[in-house]
């Protein structure tokens, strides 16, 4: 017999276990520092309809293992194993099973807004809009 289904709580609650999340307070010292690379997982669209954190590099959720691999041929640059990392996304879900992704990917120093992209923005926090491209109002 195989492993019971694993549910996606289940899964999250496990990145939770493995990943360091940050409050507001510890996200905004290390966005100040600009030492971490900070992600934002949320699709495009959630992006255009909200905006982002400034100085955010976007690497969509779907793209992220390609994109921070440097053995795949979608590797981006900005990706590098030495510099610290720290995803978002709307509510901390996506955010936490990312991170958890990049650690098996061998990055050592990951961690997650953990109240997400949607409570940062609430309580204040620094965002800037993001332009939808002329191609796609069309």
């Amino acid at each position: 017999m195989g492993e019971e289904p694993t549910s996606t709580a289940e899964m999250v609650a496990e990145a939770r276990r493995e990943v360091r999340g940050l409050s507001i307070e510890e996200f905004e010292r290390v966005r100040q520092s600009g030492e971490a690379l900070i992600i934002d997982v949320r699709d495009v669209r959630e992006r255009w309809n909200s905006g982002t954190v400034p100085g955010a590099r976007h690497a969509p959720r779907g793209m992220l293992e390609f994109w921070a691999d440097p053995d795949s041929e979608y590797h981006k640059d900005y990706f590098d194993r030495q510099t610290p990392v720290v995803l978002y996304c709307a509510g901390g879900l996506r955010s936490a099973l990312a991170a958890q992704t990049l650690q098996r990917l061998g990055y050592t120093d990951v961690s997650d807004l953990e109240v997400g992209y949607e409570q940062w923005k609430e309580a204040g926090g620094a965002w800037e809009e993001v332009p939808v491209p002329d191609s796609v109002r069309r």
